[in-house]
C-alpha cells in the first residue's frame, strides 16, 4: 500500500455505501478507519476499503453483523499470519470455508428467487401484449 488515505466521501463513493452505514460499520467496530486527520477527518486505506466492500458483498446474502465480524477476523489473522500453528491455521480455513458454503447456498436461492421475479415479470408483459389496443388508426 502507497499510503495514501481517502475521506469517506470518496469510500462512500467507491463502495456504493451511503456516510451513515459507513459510520454504522465503524460504530459497531466492523470497519474502522485506520487514521484520522488533523481536524478529525475519518481516513481510510485501500484495506479499509476492501474491508467494506466484504460487508457490503455480505449484507444481501443475509449475513449477520456479528457473522461478518467473525468472518473478517478469521481473514485478519490468516492474512497476517503470524504466531498461527497449523492447527489455527487449519480452524481458521475451516471458519472461511464455512463461510463461502453458506454463500454459495445463498446466491443459489437468489438465483430461483430471480427466476421466479423474471417468470412474474414475464408473465406481465405476456399479459399486457394480449390486452393491448391493438393499432392507432
Amino acid at each position: 500500500m502507497d499510503g495514501k488515505h481517502m475521506q469517506i466521501g470518496e469510500v462512500a463513493a467507491r463502495t456504493e455505501l451511503s456516510l451513515r452505514t459507513i459510520r454504522h460499520y465503524e460504530e459497531t467496530g466492523l470497519a474502522v478507519p485506520s487514521a484520522r486527520s488533523r481536524g478529525g477527518f475519518r481516513l481510510y486505506s485501500e484495506a479499509d476499503v476492501a474491508r467494506l466492500m466484504v460487508i457490503r458483498r455480505m449484507k444481501p446474502l443475509g449475513f449477520t453483523l456479528d457473522q461478518m465480524r467473525d468472518l473478517l477476523d478469521a481473514t485478519d489473522r490468516l492474512d497476517t499470519g503470524t504466531g498461527l500453528d497449523t492447527g489455527e491455521r487449519e480452524a481458521l480455513l475451516e471458519r472461511v470455508r464455512d463461510y463461502q458454503r453458506a454463500a454459495t447456498e445463498q446466491v443459489a436461492k437468489l438465483r430461483v428467487q430471480l427466476a421466479r421475479a423474471e417468470d412474474f415479470a414475464a408473465t406481465l408483459d405476456a399479459r399486457l401484449e394480449r390486452n393491448a389496443p391493438s393499432g392507432h388508426g
